[in-house]
């Protein structure tokens, strides 16, 4: 049997539980396959609309990418409004901003309504690395005000980020007041609870080995088969070639982060008063936050192989000593990796593949709000309406070249350039 990785979150964990492994054969209306963000909102939404909803994880409830991350949640998408309306026009662009707002007001909601201990605290700043990065950035908030009416963003100078941050290591930064952080571990474990009350059922260590198509969809496991109408792929950066129209879109990449010892109260109120959480401009970004026993959780530094580092935590805590090299002097008690997926254009591919498959997933590091909204989104296209997911499908949406085979060779050599721009001045 599988258990979870070993991480600051993991430690923390609230409600952790042992579920079932899939043995017989099995009927239901949907099946989802994966247990992260999307699979257990879309549990949770069609399980509370009256479906007879199974989920299967190939490991854990939250073991992959959606107990593993940066926590992060906040409006907008990793492409501009105004790209987008370049190329599908200004209404989907409009709606496709407004996902990314609701997005995160479902996550509240959620926490809210199903009493989700998982420590949500307001408030995430982007901040800017180089000067050019500030105009850009001053620039986005202006647009945000006057095209979007988006006024619950702020855009902050250099002076303003230092007073915030504890640190003159950037140019500028916009605050969004309605982004905020949260213990993703616990949040996709309470998911999962809320699912289960409404009568989902969910099983554990149920590895997805193959799957027909058709009117009544077959699904394999070891031990297993599920019969249903509708099957959701909710497997993220571990898809792996279980879908291979669906693995041609995404590219699976490692990302790491550590967690200190707890700080000094002195300590954290210096470098970040306000419990904000941040994410820099970088294109291999660095996101951080405090915990809420106070340890700096510090996010940074990619890989693009099948294998961690050896050594996690020094990997990623020069990043950290870059910005605050006082925090050199701490522990480092917890570091660990996960994958996620990432697509070509930085948007998440949720699409239809026939009338009854669904696919959701390379949410390119925006998941913990926008794969919940794609789990109810789902949940909306079985009952009827489909002008969420259709407004993504609108998106092109190209395959990796070289498809799954070749994709590994042009994306290290491209992030490789642009981890190399991010060192210039």
């Amino acid at each position: 049997m599988s258990t979870h990785e070993t991480s600051y979150y993991t430690a923390t964990a609230t409600k952790i539980k042992e579920h079932p492994q899939l043995i017989g054969e099995h009927s239901s209306d949907i099946c989802i396959i994966g247990g992260g963000f999307t699979g257990t909102s879309a549990a949770l939404h069609l399980a509370q609309a009256g479906f007879n909803v199974t989920l299967l994880e190939a490991n854990k409830i939250g073991w992959g990418a959606s107990g593993r991350n940066g926590g992060q949640l906040c409006p907008g998408h990793n492409m501009s409004h105004a790209d987008i309306a370049k190329q599908v026009g200004r209404a989907t662009a409009d709606i496709l901003w407004q996902s990314s707002v609701d997005s995160v007001a479902l996550v509240k909601s959620l926490i809210n309504a199903y009493q989700i201990d998982c420590d949500l605290t307001d408030g995430v700043l982007h901040v800017a690395n180089k000067a050019r990065h500030a105009q850009d950035i001053q620039a986005a908030v202006d647009y945000k005000h006057s095209t979007l009416h988006y006024e619950a963003v702020e855009y902050l100078d250099a002076n303003a980020v230092a007073q915030t941050l504890g640190t003159d290591h950037y140019h500028g930064g916009e605050w969004y007041k309605e982004g905020a952080h949260l213990h993703p571990l616990n949040f996709a474990l309470g998911l999962a609870d809320a699912a289960q009350s409404h009568g989902a059922q969910l099983y554990e260590d149920s590895a997805v080995i193959e799957y027909t198509t058709g009117p009544r969809p077959v699904i394999t496991t070891a031990k297993g088969q599920v019969t249903c109408r509708y099957v959701l792929f909710a497997c993220n950066g571990y898809l792996g070639h279980l879908n291979g129209q669906a693995a041609r879109k995404i590219m699976p990449i490692n990302n790491f982060i550590i967690a200190t010892e707890p700080l000094p109260e002195a300590i954290a109120d210096r470098i970040n008063p306000h419990r904000l959480a941040v994410a820099d401009s970088k294109f291999v970004v660095n996101y951080y936050r405090l915990s809420k026993d106070r340890r700096m959780l510090w996010g940074g530094g990619e890989n693009y192989s099948a294998r961690f580092p050896t050594d996690i935590a020094s990997f990623v805590k020069k990043h950290m000593l870059q910005t605050y090299p006082e925090l050199g002097d701490y522990q480092i008690d917890y570091a660990w990796g996960g994958t996620l997926a990432i697509t070509l254009n930085r948007m998440p591919h949720i699409a239809r593949q026939e009338d009854n498959i669904f696919v959701a997933h390379g949410y390119s590091g925006h998941g913990v709000a926008m794969a919940t909204y794609a789990g109810a989104i789902f949940a909306k296209a079985v009952q009827g309406s489909l002008e969420g997911i259709d407004a993504f499908e609108r998106l092109p949406m190209r395959d990796f070249p070289g498809g799954t085979l070749l994709r590994w060779p042009g994306l290290v050599a491209g992030m490789l350039y642009y981890s190399m721009l991010d060192r210039l001045p």
